[in-house]
């Protein structure tokens, strides 16, 4: 059985490529707005399903895990815990079931985000430390080590103490 993929030219593949890629980026110009207005917010949350809609022609499961986290996060910065949970819970499932080790990072800090957003601290807690394990068990550059570090950070200031 061929995929989507297989069915399309280099050209149209990299079409998807290229907006799913832009959609990614713009999204997260919207999560890191401190003041966002209703249309910022239809606009990010369209962008990330975008993204994701556009990685599911042509991705490989890195990019679908990627993509659902992403969407998890918005749905968090939106105060939408059950489609924020649903998304980090399918970004954690594609992690798992492809042995994606540097994925469970932001699977895990995505799970702990939407459990936080619903106020279910303990299970944020547990999944914040889930996230930091496998960060210090994964081979890293710097850089990537870095941001990882700094969502996880963030996910966790999200926990009253």
């Amino acid at each position: 059985m061929q995929t989507i993929e297989e069915h399309m030219s280099h050209t149209d593949q990299e079409f998807h490529r290229k907006v799913a890629a832009e959609c990614f980026n713009r999204t997260w110009d919207y999560l890191k707005q401190k003041n966002r207005s209703l249309d910022d917010d239809q606009m990010m949350l369209n962008l990330a399903h975008a993204s994701r809609y556009h990685w599911g022609l042509i991705g490989k499961p890195w990019n679908f895990t990627a993509g659902d986290w992403q969407i998890s996060r918005v749905y968090a910065a939106l105060n939408q815990s059950d489609l924020a949970f649903g998304f980090a819970k399918k970004a954690l499932e594609i992690s798992q079931n492809h042995n994606l080790s540097e994925g469970l990072i932001f699977a895990y800090e995505g799970m702990a985000r939407a459990h936080a957003a619903a106020r279910e601290y303990p299970l944020a807690r547990e999944f914040v430390s889930k996230a930091r394990e496998q960060l210090r068990v994964v081979s890293l550059e710097d850089e990537d080590r870095m941001i990882y570090t700094e969502q996880i950070d963030e996910t966790e200031r999200m926990i009253p103490k």
